[in-house]
């Protein structure tokens, strides 16, 4: 009983920290990686590629078969000598042959080549795949954190509220205002307690997406809250040419159209290789036994088994040269399809740099738009709350109706929702000019 009560408190410890779990940016990340059916699919086709590797190495190889096999004839046939006559008889033979490419125009060679670019070109689409998904985390992760502070700061507004309407009812109490000034101060926070829960919906809704995308349970997910500090008035880089040079080397994408090329380049070598001769080689070593049932001649018995073993016995080596003369100009049309590819995948390579060009450039300017933003609403933010102050002591001294002073109240919570959805849009876009660059670090 007492091991069990044990085990019991064990479990529930480990419900309590489990529940109690908060994750970080580069644990969601993680997660999402793992558990991503496209990331699983992508590694499942790398793996694909590797055997084509292997497959492309056996090329090399000779083959080696062995087979045998028995025929029981009646009336006319062959006997131990090969003469024809009416006879039963058994006969079996077992062989082993192999043989293999000495020169086929590197064509082995080159499939090789292609089948190694292949496992290249499925890292890179996995990179590819995983900078998306890792993307997607951090856009996530950001949100929660956007809709947790606007929570933060309706709940606060809420207990101002709260607190105005005490006010207000202690004022009305003393005949200091008329009751259409409590109303409106009970209405104001009915309205910022309406807030509260559409961003307590909006928060959960943000944790739902993310808690999808790592394929973990809603229920008790959270995430660690990070700083994301006050953005820097100074971008990161001067330019988007800066960006553009250093996302050349660091997009998978890029790499993947280089290689495409290269592949091409390969192709057009195979398809030149039939042009030339093919030299191959066959080996075999074979034994075969016969028995003759009837019809002997006098004196004539079989043979034994190991006596025809050994003088039946053969070996067989052989070389054989094909060279091609004319094809229907097959080869020839091969060589021009595969030429053509390659203009295909290079015109593709500038097609992505062009892609990824106009990509960062638009990035860039949603970056300065995003940094102007933010600092006209932080200024708005301080103006409001400079005018809330002063509205807020004339409210205190009856020079305002209650009405005026919410209607200043309203624009500093607005105010201060805009502040907060223009710093989480600018550093995220920020994010993604450094994720370019390859300097983004999911800590």
């Amino acid at each position: 009983m007492k091991t069990k009560l044990i085990l019991f408190v064990a479990f529930l410890t480990t419900i309590t920290t489990f529940s109690q779990k908060q994750w970080t940016l580069k644990e969601c990340v993680d997660q999402a990686l793992e558990k991503n059916i496209s990331i699983q699919q992508n590694k499942l086709s790398l793996e694909l590629a590797k055997k084509d590797v292997a497959i492309a190495k056996g090329n090399f190889l000779p083959n080696l078969n062995l087979s045998t096999g028995g025929r029981f004839n009646a009336g006319l046939s062959s006997d131990e000598n090969g003469v024809l006559k009416n006879t039963n008889n058994f006969s079996s033979s077992l062989s082993l042959s192999g043989g293999g490419i000495i020169f086929n125009g590197f064509r082995n060679t080159n499939t090789y080549k292609q089948a190694q670019l292949g496992v290249k070109s499925s890292l890179l689409d996995l990179k590819k795949i995983e900078n998306d998904i890792s993307l997607f985390v951090v856009n996530g992760y950001l949100n929660i954190l956007f809709a947790k502070e606007n929570l933060s700061s309706g709940k606060v507004q809420y207990e101002i509220s709260k607190k105005q309407i005490e006010a207000a009812e202690s004022r009305f109490n003393s005949g200091v205002i008329a009751k259409g000034d409590l109303l409106n101060a009970q209405s104001t926070a009915a309205t910022d307690l309406q807030n509260v829960i559409a961003q307590e919906n909006a928060l959960d809704l943000a944790l739902l997406n993310l808690a999808q995308l790592l394929q973990v349970p809603v229920q008790n997910f959270d995430i660690t809250s990070i700083d994301v500090g006050t953005p820097t008035s100074t971008l990161l880089f001067k330019n988007s040419d800066d960006v553009y040079e250093k996302s050349l080397e660091e997009m998978p994408e890029i790499e993947r159209a280089k290689l495409a090329i290269e592949n091409a380049d390969l192709n057009i070598d195979i398809s030149k290789g039939a042009f030339l001769p093919t030299l191959s080689y066959s080996v075999s070593s074979g034994n075969s036994y016969y028995h003759q049932f009837n019809n002997l001649l006098p004196n004539q018995t079989n043979s034994s088994f190991f006596t025809q073993f050994e003088d039946r016995l053969q070996h067989g080596l052989g070389v054989s040269l094909s060279i091609p003369i004319f094809n229907r100009f097959q080869t020839k049309n091969s060589v021009a399809k595969s030429m053509i590819n390659k203009e295909i995948s290079e015109t593709q390579l500038e097609s992505e740099k062009l892609n990824l060009k106009q990509t960062i450039e638009q990035s860039f300017l949603d970056v300065k738009s995003a940094l102007k933003t933010y600092e006209a609403s932080t200024i708005s933010l301080e103006a409001q709350k400079e005018a809330f102050k002063n509205a807020q002591e004339r409210y205190n001294y009856g020079t305002i109706t209650l009405f005026d002073f919410d209607q200043v109240r309203t624009r500093l919570v607005n105010a201060e929702a805009t502040m907060i959805r223009s710093k989480y849009d600018y550093v995220f876009k920020t994010k993604v000019l450094q994720f370019y660059s390859g300097e983004l670090i999911l800590e």
